[in-house]
């Protein structure tokens, strides 16, 4: 197998076409053409060719996941369910082998771009600061796939519940003085919201709302 032809992409920085003399075409990164010392011309051995092939999956998998991560965070678990996600044509395979993905999660990793402990406190914040309490947000952190060793830290980076059941009853009832069938609906709303009873009973008393003792 000979390499015909050796440039640089004009589309996508830092990436190179490789023609082969039976027409194929790879996309490698720089650092393939460093590590094979490759030149237009060169005669690849099957080793090498299967070598700078496998060299070359990986560089693409590797470009996709930091297109994945650069356009929104993401966890680990969501990074590597992307990438080897089944597209839509089914008749082709997924981008990654669970391998691939693994390897391109380790090394986002490795350069800081993927971490699941920033990601869990940042989950944490947004949806606390959304008026949701904390049970909401341990059902987003195990819909995104944060490990669960992960949770705690990740929960005190948020707001203290009052804050969002306070604004949550201020919005709603906007001053009135609730019946008991208002206090059961706006009771009910906050725990839909991943507020728990005591939470909820403390904020109805702060707000000034009369509610029955257990």
């Amino acid at each position: 197998m000979r390499i015909s032809k050796l440039e640089p992409s004009q589309r996508v920085k830092g990436r190179w076409l490789v023609w082969l003399d039976d027409g194929s075409l790879l996309r490698i990164s720089e650092n393939e053409v460093i590590s094979f010392a490759l030149y237009t011309g060169m005669e690849l051995t099957e080793d090498a060719f299967d070598a700078l092939t496998a060299a070359a999956g990986a560089s693409a998998v590797r470009n996709r996941a930091l297109d994945l991560i650069s356009a929104r965070p993401l966890s680990r678990r969501e990074l590597i369910q992307k990438l080897t996600a089944r597209p839509r044509d089914r008749e082709r395979p997924p981008l990654a082998t669970p391998e691939q993905a693994g390897e391109a999660a380790d090394w986002l990793e490795g350069l800081g771009y993927l971490n699941d402990a920033a990601y869990a406190g940042m989950v944490a914040r947004h949806y606390s600061a959304k008026g949701y309490g904390e049970r909401k947000v341990r059902d987003e952190l195990f819909r995104r796939g944060v490990p669960r060793d992960l949770w705690d830290a990740a929960l005190e980076e948020a707001r203290p519940p009052e804050e969002g059941v306070d604004a949550f009853l201020r919005s709603r009832l906007k001053g009135r003085d609730p019946d008991a069938r208002e206090l059961k609906r706006v009771s009910d709303a906050l725990a839909r919201r991943g507020y728990r009873w005591n939470e909820i009973r403390e904020g109805l008393r702060r707000y000034g709302a009369e509610i029955e003792e257990e």
